[in-house]
């Protein structure tokens, strides 16, 4: 069977006067965006932008919704309670929805961002927490998650699991990430990068930290925009999937793929 996979990244996190990344490369590359939803980055003209680009290029919208932290850029841990969760998902998911709807589209997934992406992984309240945001909105969501806690909760609610694969990001033996506040959190060589990525698609593995192989699913790649030389990463990575004969297509027709 030809080994498929969807192309995602973290898009529209600028604010105000402020950019980061240039989305506008990255969405040459994509299939899918995970938009931000103004909690960690984005306001409501770099939304309504990011979502008329994204439908014009038929990237499928997601959203990106993330603890309240502009200051940190969502990368900060916040002591919230499991309703806080839930209603702050649900209230970055409905804004999204609402330019989405405005431009003839609907929001495809859901991916969670920062710290609260790591923390809904190993938190089950956490993780519930945003189920329940899903499942009470739009239970046709994809919930775009590592292996963890989150992709537990949305399999047992019957949500359909986007599973995300990292190759910038160092990962522990147990399957989650280092966090970046630890050396070697951050791949930066992109031979290295580049590798990761094709074993995870092709074999579904990845070397963690202590040098062993462990098993990783990989529905979906997570393209980084932010850094420099990060398009030209991302275009090399595409490329070279291509070139091993994988196939670059929509999240749906991946996971369609894996339940046929």
């Amino acid at each position: 069977m030809t080994p498929m996979v969807d192309l995602v990244a973290d898009l529209g996190e600028g604010f105000g006067a402020y950019t980061m990344g240039d989305d506008a490369a990255l969405l040459e590359l994509l299939t899918s965006a995970n938009v931000a939803c103004g909690f960690h980055a984005g306001d409501p003209r770099i939304m309504d932008a990011t979502v008329r680009t994204c439908v014009e290029k038929q990237v499928a919208v997601g959203a990106h919704p993330s603890f309240p932290d502009l200051v940190g850029f969502g990368r900060r841990a916040m002591d919230l309670t499991p309703e806080e969760v839930r209603t702050d998902v649900l209230y970055q998911i409905g804004a999204l929805q609402a330019f989405a709807v405005a431009h003839g589209a609907r929001v495809h997934h859901i991916a969670p961002h920062g710290r609260l992406g790591n923390l809904v992984a190993v938190r089950a309240d956490y993780a519930r927490a945003v189920v329940d945001a899903v499942a009470a909105l739009d239970e046709s969501l994809i919930v775009l998650a590592q292996d963890g806690e989150l992709a537990d909760a949305a399999r047992a609610r019957g949500l359909r699991v986007g599973i995300v694969g990292i190759a910038d990001r160092a990962y522990r033996a147990d399957g989650t990430l280092v966090p970046r506040s630890e050396p070697g959190a951050v791949i930066h060589d992109p031979d290295e990068v580049a590798r990761r990525t094709l074993r995870m698609v092709t074999e579904g593995v990845i070397r963690s930290v202590d040098g062993t192989d462990i098993q990783v699913a990989c529905d979906t790649v997570l393209l980084h925009g932010d850094s420099p030389g990060a398009i030209s990463l991302a275009g090399r990575i595409r490329e070279q999937l291509l070139t091993a004969g994988v196939e670059i297509t929509s999240l749906d027709k991946v996971l369609t793929g894996k339940d046929s």
